[in-house]
């Protein structure tokens, strides 16, 4: 059978810092984090720099916009992701936690404790910060991972994982926690997927649809899925035009490039005549390009592109939304349920009733209540950092932060006790 020798060199360096990962103690970890930050605030001119590059090679290939503000990084974008490590290093630490604990009739006490998952794998495009945030999480979490990031960031990527390397080294902890398959080869992310069950416990995709696809096809390892964002913001017939007007600018213009920016727009008929105009010019004025159903084209006075049914399954990751009438609450779950990407969807309404009708019938992983698509993030709901946005049904869905990076295990504990 081929073997691939570098990616199985790499899979057993994991192991083995997975191994010594259980051996490091909370305040080391948190050492290791606060050297990378540290790091991160010397080196910043040299990550500009290795940005630059990056930068430099993806308008010459002439990758789109949105791609592009991803892959950018800044003083404020750095200053962030430090802030963020900060964040991850004032959580508690998440193995070894005492989840549930009960007693038996027969005196056989159970515990559920968390416990790291051992060795993860991330296929990741575009952010290299998701290259610090991963590495972090995994790290403080107390699983080895391996890092394999788009080729568009590739200096920027190799830069993080060389200053988080030096953490380790200077705090004397296993190197080989985090690493990076620096090769461009794409043989080396299918032999990842298909050839590494021995070495690696799950693999993490994130990214868009073509990458999602070719992991779930190929691998033999648990996956957990990062999916497209195909986010809805529905107006309902009882909502508040300041605040609806409000929900639909910041789900869909905060910041169009990431996966929680709204690329649908669901409105209530019976509201149209006073919600759709003011809710529509504001996003035009803001330079929002809308498509949107026979119904709608009467509210826009400019030329507008009548949606086909591709555009209802269409995440534009631009300043482009598709708007549809619906007939109330009932139809929007139903067109949210059919179009949508399971990802998050939030509803502008008075009506509590209406409200919990709506969170309650929506399969997504994240349900909202007058508030914007945006807060889909790990950071805003408060784990310092994210892995992703999982979409799955199974464990764990939403924000994959420190405590979604564990599984578990049961502990008995008896006194000679024997089953019958």
């Amino acid at each position: 059978m081929y073997k691939n020798l570098y990616i199985e060199k790499i899979g057993k360096k994991a192991k083995i810092a997975s191994k010594n990962l259980s051996k490091i103690n909370l305040n080391k970890k948190n050492l290791v984090l606060k050297q990378f930050s540290t790091y991160l605030k010397i080196y910043e001119k040299s990550i500009l720099n290795a940005n630059k590059k990056d930068m430099t090679n993806a308008e010459s290939k002439g990758i789109r916009h949105s791609m592009l503000e991803r892959l950018k990084l800044n003083s404020q974008k750095i200053f962030q992701i430090r802030k963020s490590i900060e964040k991850v290093i004032k959580f508690r630490d998440p193995i070894g936690k005492i989840l549930s604990t009960w007693k038996r009739p027969n005196g056989l006490t159970i515990k559920r404790v968390s416990i790291p998952i051992g060795v993860i794998g991330v296929i990741y495009e575009s952010r290299p910060n998701v290259t610090s945030d991963v590495s972090a999480l995994c790290f403080k979490s107390g699983n080895a991972v391996i890092l394999r990031g788009g080729s568009e960031a590739y200096h920027s990527n190799k830069i993080f994982v060389k200053l988080f390397k030096k953490a380790l080294k200077n705090k004397k902890c296993d190197k080989n926690c985090i690493q990076f398959i620096d090769s461009k080869d794409r043989g080396h992310v299918d032999y990842l997927l298909s050839n590494m069950k021995n070495y690696i416990d799950l693999i993490i995709p994130r990214g868009g649809k073509s990458l999602v696809r070719k992991v779930l096809k190929k691998s033999n390892v648990s996956i957990i899925g990062h999916y497209e964002g195909l986010c809805h913001v529905f107006v309902d017939r009882e909502a508040d035009l300041n605040t609806a007007i409000k929900v639909v600018e910041n789900s869909k213009m905060r910041n169009v490039s990431i996966c929680g920016a709204a690329e649908t727009l669901l409105i209530d008929k019976h509201c149209l005549k006073t919600h759709c105009k003011p809710i529509l010019d504001k996003l035009i004025n803001l330079g929002c390009k809308i498509i949107g159903d026979r119904t709608i084209k009467k509210f826009v006075l400019k030329k507008m592109k009548i949606a086909k049914k591709k555009d209802w399954v269409t995440e534009y990751l631009s300043s482009t939304i598709s708007v549809k009438s619906v007939n109330g609450v009932t139809e929007a779950i139903d067109h949210i349920n059919e179009y949508g990407s399971s990802h998050t969807d939030s509803i502008v309404t008075k009506n509590k009733k209406t409200a919990k009708k709506f969170l309650s019938e929506i399969k997504s992983s994240i349900a909202i209540h007058n508030a914007s698509t945006q807060f889909a993030d790990g950071g805003e709901f408060g784990f310092g950092a994210e892995v992703g946005i999982s979409t799955s049904k199974l464990h764990p869905r939403g924000p994959i932060g420190l405590d979604q990076l564990t599984s578990y295990k049961y502990i008995l504990q008896g006194k000679g006790q024997i089953r019958k």
